[in-house]
């Protein structure tokens, strides 16, 4: 079984959005003319409480692109976004056209504990606790992934990497991505990381089943 793993393609990280990733909204044809390609579609989905670490608005003095230490790890402060129940954390709209609703059997939250972010939609950042999206799965005979979604450098990296420690074939779909880039060349690098760890980096014109 393969399966399409959408990673927080939200309203807050599209153009207009509280942390707009740059042409985020440009993922959005690309997924959805690969969804019916896939017999199991899943998504992630940033659901921050307000008062969530992450957040500068929530440390006094602190700016956005600030580090601190959360939850005992190294943690960059981030504008409010993906507040639980916010027009902002909900999936895009286009994901949600009458053809794909019904295609996306399952969405995971993730950053819910105010006390550790969580980039991961397999685990928080410090490998904690886990959103049941690796049992979801296995439960179904899953072996291949493919990880699509917003933003390369962050949470699909991060989903990437852990399903391939989990053992699954993963497979990052990159023009179905986009990234942050923070620093010039983060997006790049991200790519080259995955790629190291073992994940196989296709085009969505290549998925063919």
């Amino acid at each position: 079984m393969k399966a399409l793993v959408i990673v927080d393609v939200q309203n807050d990280f599209c153009p207009g959005g509280a942390l707009a990733v740059p042409e985020g909204d440009r993922v959005i044809p690309v997924i959805n003319g690969l969804q019916p390609r896939f017999n199991l579609v899943v998504a992630t989905q940033d659901w921050h409480p307000a008062n969530h670490g992450s957040f500068a608005a929530n440390h006094p003095g602190r700016q956005p692109g600030d580090v601190i230490e959360l939850g005992g790890l190294e943690q960059v402060l981030w504008p409010v976004h993906c507040v639980q129940h916010t027009p902002g954390a909900a999936l895009h709209s286009a994901l949600h056209s009458a053809l794909h609703d019904a295609r996306i059997a399952q969405v995971f939250p993730k950053g819910t504990d105010p006390g550790i972010d969580s980039y991961s939609g397999f685990f928080d950042n410090g490998r904690r606790k886990s959103t049941g999206l690796d049992d979801y799965l296995k439960e179904r005979a899953v072996a291949d992934v493919y990880v699509c979604g917003l933003a390369t450098d962050y949470c699909v990296k991060f989903t990437a990497l852990d399903a391939v420690r989990l053992g699954f074939a993963t497979h990052l779909i990159e023009d179905a991505c986009r990234g942050v880039n923070l620093k010039p060349g983060d997006v790049a690098r991200a790519v080259e990381e995955m790629r190291s760890q073992g994940v196989m980096i296709v085009y969505s014109e290549e998925i063919v089943f």
